[in-house]
């Protein structure tokens, strides 16, 4: 078991823009991060393992639904506290990071902005304590880019609903007590619906043989005429703008916790290139190894002012989903381009889990994809700034 001498990357002095609420925030979960995640992470993504005993500390440190109002049991904190929470979490791995981004963004979100009282006080509480975990169904087989192209439908039967479709690559899914589903209708208006385990028709399988993740459980959801009571739908926001608002929130999240994977190999690229020995000098004194660490400290740093912003515009409810999108797409490429430039600094030592980087890097993979692919991202900006819709 190693010893995390993480040291952050601040170069701009981007703490002076943070409050002290900020830095006790980021400071208590980086904190949290050395003590309980680093020392574990490598030995569980070697086995595909979800390290289940880190679920209590995460709801501590307040992971889960950091802005929930303190009513429902959330920390009741804002966006930028909520970034650099999620920022030091993917520092420690991606996989951790998802599962808090899917609690928060994907299943509490939406239970607090589209549901009513009643769902609020039922669900939010169990799960800003970590007594239950979430997640959210939207990706079908057949339907990941376009998902308002879902198949997934329910019907009405008078005092319920039945469900019937499938949904895949579910982060949690497997060991989640609740499901938020998307699902359209017999006119085919897409609405949200919770469907609890235990509701006859209703599975998780587990997806195996992951390369990347691999400390996140992912699985299916499978509704075969699963009866779901109508107080389950979500009243108050339909149609396809309500699972994408829900992935406006995640995003953000992404954006600051790429942040993090990318410090992370950079620290540890910094630390060894002054370390290893080669030709009589560190490889840090060669120009090459100079102009790789010059340049990711530089993205680093544009990435940091670049989350800054967008925190501050998400705070006064100015942020615009094409401005997450573009954080997002811009973060997670920068982060997987650093992941490979560092491996290459350790040498044959870079693939080898005595050091993280070779981990973060499959996992980026993985990020660099889900929420919204690169290439999708790409075409929000293009028809934002240009009017055109290329999806189409």
């Amino acid at each position: 078991m190693s010893s995390d001498l993480f040291q952050a990357p601040d170069y701009y002095q981007v703490d002076e823009l943070l409050s002290e609420e900020h830095i006790l925030v980021r400071n208590a979960t980086r904190d949290w991060v050395k003590k309980e995640v680093t020392p574990i992470i490598n030995e569980y993504a070697q086995k595909a393992e979800y390290p289940t005993q880190l679920t209590k500390g995460l709801a501590e440190v307040g992971a889960f639904g950091p802005y929930i109002p303190e009513t429902y049991g959330g920390a009741g904190l804002d966006q930028i506290s909520y970034g650099l929470m999620m920022q030091e979490i993917e520092r420690g791995d991606s996989g951790i990071r998802s599962t808090c981004s899917v609690q928060s963004s994907l299943v509490m979100y939406p239970i607090y902005a589209y549901g009513n009282e009643e769902q609020r006080k039922k669900y939010l509480p169990k799960l800003a304590s970590g007594e239950w975990i979430g997640c959210f169904g939207l990706t079908e087989p057949n339907y990941g880019s376009n998902p308002g192209g879902m198949v997934t439908h329910y019907k009405d039967m008078g005092d319920h609903y039945l469900l019937n479709g499938a949904k895949m690559w579910i982060s949690n899914s497997p060991m989640a007590q609740i499901a938020v589903v998307w699902a359209k209708n017999e006119e085919g208006r897409i609405h949200g619906l919770i469907v609890e385990r235990g509701m006859e028709g209703f599975t998780t399988p587990e997806t195996h043989n992951k390369w990347s993740l691999r400390a996140s459980i992912t699985g299916e959801l499978v509704f075969d005429n699963v009866k779901v009571p109508k107080e389950n739908l979500l009243p108050n926001k339909s149609g396809l703008g309500a699972p994408l608002g829900c992935l406006d929130s995640a995003r953000y999240g992404i954006a600051w916790g790429a942040i993090g994977a990318a410090m992370d190999c950079y620290d540890t690229a910094l630390r060894y290139a002054k370390e290893r020995v080669q030709f009589d000098k560190p490889i840090a004194a060669y120009q090459l190894q100079q102009k790789k660490l010059a340049e990711m400290i530089t993205e680093i740093t544009k990435a940091q002012l670049l989350t800054w912003r967008l925190g501050t515009l998400k705070n006064e409810k100015r942020a615009t989903s094409a401005q997450i999108s573009m954080a997002k797409r811009n973060n997670v490429d920068m982060a997987l381009k650093i992941a490979r430039e560092a491996r290459q600094i350790l040498g044959g030592m870079g693939i080898t889990g005595d050091y993280s980087i070779m981990r973060h890097m499959m996992n980026l993979e993985s990020v660099v994809t889900y929420e919204g692919t690169h290439d999708i991202h790409l075409l929000i900006t293009g028809m934002d700034i240009t009017g055109h819709n290329a999806f189409k």
